[in-house]
């Protein structure tokens, strides 16, 4: 079910324990061939996939569409909230569940530049919230192992605009992606334990913006992007999302 498309009774009839997801994505340059709303567009498809696939038993936010993305304002485009104004939104929405009686909650990120900030709002909200239960979820993590064996292009080969981002927006809205314009990234190396991607990360952070990491804004190799590997992205990452918000249901 979708927040915004019940009205005010038939939220105040919901079980006060159904899980309610709070997608974040951001609004930011995603190399020559996909447009800025990669991130967003990709979150809200998960949300459709789990409301196709649990309607009753799930309650999905409007998305948070702009996110922390101040290391990719060297291109042109990009939008980016301060993590200040970031965090304030996403706890003053998580608040407002909260209000109402929700006590399940699950935040849903579809975007790196999050990850840092969305682990401290979690954190800050579930000691203010005890008896609230808050998860936080990347969907590229969620299903980390069982993603592996798609990657064709190696370590350093699914980090932005890549493999998987492609295949996923060739089977969200093709219409979108500039297949004319893919090339791999040109990723600069740094040091062997600040290099990794979405699979694998770092041993270490060591902050560079993403123009210092690939000046043409694409970390991987979209070439080895498929509207089939999309598909098989897909469902593997929302049967863990289901899952893990069905194992969350269950927890009393």
């Amino acid at each position: 079910m979708y927040w915004d498309q019940l009205t005010s009774p038939e939220i105040d009839a919901l079980e006060r324990s159904i899980p309610v997801i709070l997608p974040i994505a951001a609004t930011e340059q995603h190399g020559p061939h996909l447009p800025l709303a990669t991130d967003r567009m990709i979150g809200e498809h998960f949300c459709r996939k789990i409301h196709e696939a649990i309607p009753e038993k799930t309650l999905i936010l409007p998305i948070v569409a702009i996110g922390c993305s101040e290391h990719h304002m060297e291109f042109a485009g990009s939008l980016t909230l301060s993590h200040e104004s970031f965090s304030r939104q996403v706890e003053d929405i998580l608040k407002s569940v909260a209000i109402h009686g929700f006590r399940n909650l699950i935040i849903l990120n579809s975007h790196g530049g999050n990850l840092g900030i969305g682990t401290v709002i979690t954190e800050k909200f579930g000691y203010r919230y005890p008896e609230i239960k808050i998860t936080f979820v990347t969907w590229w993590k969620v299903a980390g192992e069982a993603l592996f064996p798609l990657n064709e292009s190696g370590p350093g080969g699914v980090g932005h605009a890549c493999e998987f981002e492609t295949s996923l927006m060739l089977l969200i809205a093709p219409d979108l992606v500039k297949t004319k314009l893919i090339r791999q990234g040109a990723n600069e190396a740094t040091f062997p334990w600040a290099e990794g991607d979405m699979l694998r990360g770092p041993r270490a952070g060591f902050y560079r913006t993403m123009k210092a990491m690939t000046p043409n804004g694409v970390y991987g190799d979209p070439r080895k992007a498929s509207t089939e590997k999309g598909w098989e992205i897909s469902r593997i990452v929302t049967e863990s999302l289901v899952q893990l918000i069905t194992d969350l249901r269950n927890v009393k």
